[in-house]
């Protein structure tokens, strides 16, 4: 029996602010699921590669440009896309909602950031698809440092503790946490200091972007 099966990719975003993550869903334009919330995703080109194909949908539907999304899983179920036998390859990755001007085109109508405890119904499997990239960030974290692209240049070490309890959802032992991101050497102490609240004004810190993205190549684990 012949094949009869398409190539997509999905692409879910995750956007850290404030405290708060969100997940960035395009409404669609057109039937299957036409005026429902989705995932950014489409076709793969015939002459693409998969990260290009992704990277076009992302840029095409949203206005979003990100260079690297990590690759999380590929989807396969027969029955998931009413349209026929559609396979998807789904990609994350994590950025700052204010670095981008987002915009609905394509087969997208409307495009917006959903808090990710505030969510629409989906289309298709992208519940699944989303519950799995967010399961796949938590574990994430334990391996490898993150906030260069999520927080400003320089930031209180509090900033970068409040991305942690925020993306694990619980809260953290705050000395152990100094200590071992600080063991990691990633971050330069600098002399600057910043007031918040009635507390003693607090050092500013801000990535070694060298340092940073060699252990992020390297990879560690360091329990949190």
């Amino acid at each position: 029996m012949e094949q009869s099966i398409k190539l997509s990719v999905d692409a879910v975003v995750f956007g850290y602010e404030s405290g708060t993550i969100s997940v960035l869903l395009i409404k669609r334009k057109y039937n299957p699921f036409k005026g429902k919330w989705a995932i950014p995703g489409g076709f793969v080109l015939n002459d693409e590669s998969l990260e290009e194909a992704v990277e076009r949908e992302l840029r095409e539907e949203t206005g979003v440009q990100i260079n690297y999304l990590e690759q999380l899983y590929t989807f396969g179920n027969p029955k998931r896309d009413p349209r026929g036998r559609i396979i998807s390859v789904a990609y994350f990755g994590l950025v700052h909602p204010n670095a981008f001007k987002i915009y609905a085109s394509t087969d997208a109508e409307e495009v917006h950031w959903f808090k990710i405890n505030e969510l629409p119904e989906l289309s298709f499997d992208h519940k699944e698809i989303l519950d799995l990239a967010i399961s796949r960030l938590q574990s994430k974290i334990t391996y490898e440092p993150l906030g260069f692209e999520l927080l400003d240049e320089k930031f209180p070490f509090s900033d970068l503790e409040k991305l942690y309890t925020t993306l694990l959802g619980r809260a953290i032992d705050r000395r152990n946490f100094r200590k071992k991101i600080l063991k990691l050497n990633v971050l330069d102490e600098l002399s600057e200091k910043v007031s918040k609240g009635s507390g003693r004004p607090a050092n500013l810190f801000k990535f070694n972007e060298k340092r940073y993205f060699q252990l992020k190549k390297d990879g560690i684990v360091f329990d949190i």
